[in-house]
């Protein structure tokens, strides 16, 4: 399967740098899900529909008497503008492919190709499900996101196994990363607003001061993790934005934080929110109020320990088992997370670095991929889904 995907390397390279122009940011894939569809249409033999999730694209191969595996790539982008100077680089300015969703998306296509040839070759029972989902990155207006949306229209009706990968492009071409255990931590966001009198700049003493209450609010804030949670269970706290006045002599009103928050174990979860309103707290006997809003976000992501293991023995065989470490996207959020909650599943990491000595973070103007990474996802996933509906993995 390794050397059939090789074999596609062309197309999917194509078809990434064609996505990669044109980024179109959460619930807005309007012509990367026609691509999507046209692509499916000229593999053929897939039952494909659109505009599930809002703009996502599914699609089944298979007659479905026998298992059914779901395999699930990402496609929206960002807000960023783009600063690689690549000849694919973003024409949409400002929306920038940088976590690599466009590589996801061509790796999911490469998946379908190499499945309908050992389809036809074969005769497959089962059913392979394809889903290109809208809105990893951002939700809608009652915060929801592509999985969940996609899920509430059957994207994972009558699935018996599900499969993902994300792109890390800090890790070189040819390793991989498979978590045992969470491949990604829960994301709660939240807004804080520090009230009080406020007043004259030059009379401080006369008022209340909420600029002056946010240093010890600070303090205990980025005290939770290292004084108030069991060092045994990873936690972050970090606060992302701090506003407050309009003068440099009008002492505020207010004072507005924002924060994530992230976390494994759904008991530490509820204690950092906890612990957020115990630090707030400390405002009022300096004579202040506060206000505290949190938004629950993506749960934390389990790998199922088969369909980990299924997914290790696969990219073992193709890139040898020292190529394979333990480790997933740590305490980043994916929404994968709620389909691996709901049907047994997996995500692993795919090494993608340039083989050069410039960093491209995630989420930076410069972001960029190996391409020769992308028959290596396309050949893991299509293997594992094969291999699962041929009866060589199996549920004990």
């Amino acid at each position: 399967m390794l050397e059939q995907a090789k074999q596609l390397t062309p197309e999917l390279i194509r078809i990434r740098r064609d996505l990669h122009r044109h980024p179109e940011l959460s619930f807005q894939e309007f012509r990367t899900a026609q691509r999507i569809a046209e692509t499916l249409q000229e593999i053929g033999g897939l039952t494909i529909k659109t505009g599930v999730g809002k703009t996502g694209v599914m699609a089944d191969l298979g007659s479905g008497d026998g298992p059914t595996v779901a395999i699930r790539a990402d496609m929206d982008a960002l807000p960023i503008l783009e600063k690689t100077g690549a000849e694919y680089a973003s024409t949409n300015l400002g929306v920038m492919h940088a976590c690599g969703h466009d590589g996801h998306t061509a790796m999911l296509l490469g998946a379908a190709q190499l499945l309908k040839a050992r389809f036809a070759e074969e005769n497959l029972p089962g059913r392979v499900r394809f889903l290109f989902q809208p809105a990893e990155e951002n939700a809608d207006v009652e915060d929801r996101s592509g999985a969940p949306l996609m899920m509430a229209e059957g994207a994972l009706d009558g699935v018996d196994m599900a499969l993902a990968l994300h792109i890390r492009s800090t890790v070189p071409t040819g390793q991989v990363m498979i978590a045992d255990g969470y491949f990604c931590a829960a994301v709660d966001t939240f807004n804080a607003w520090l009230e009080a009198a406020g007043g004259h700049g030059a009379h401080p003493h006369e008022t209340n001061d909420p600029i002056w209450m946010i240093a010890p609010v600070l303090t205990a804030l980025h005290s939770i993790v290292s004084r108030r949670i069991d060092p045994l269970h990873p936690a972050v706290v970090t606060i992302g934005q701090v506003h407050a006045g309009t003068a440099s002599n009008i002492i505020p009103a207010e004072v507005h934080l924002q924060g994530t928050l992230r976390s494994f174990d759904s008991e530490v979860r509820q204690q950092l929110i906890d612990e957020v309103e115990r630090a707030l707290s400390i405002v009022e006997p300096l004579g202040g109020t506060y206000r505290l809003k949190v938004t629950r976000g993506y749960p934390a992501g389990p790998n199922h320990a088969e369909v980990r293991q299924w997914l290790h023995q696969v990219a073992s065989d193709f890139l040898g088992a020292e190529a394979i470490s333990n480790g997933g996207l740590g305490l980043g959020g994916e929404d994968f997370a709620y389909m691996t909650r709901a049907v047994p599943g997996a995500m692993f990491i795919l090494g993608a670095a340039v083989p050069d000595d410039v960093q491209r973070e995630h989420h930076s103007n410069i972001f960029d991929i190996d391409e020769n990474a992308l028959p290596i996802g396309a050949a893991i996933l299509a293997e594992t889904a094969w291999r699962f509906l041929n009866g060589t993995f199996a549920f004990r």
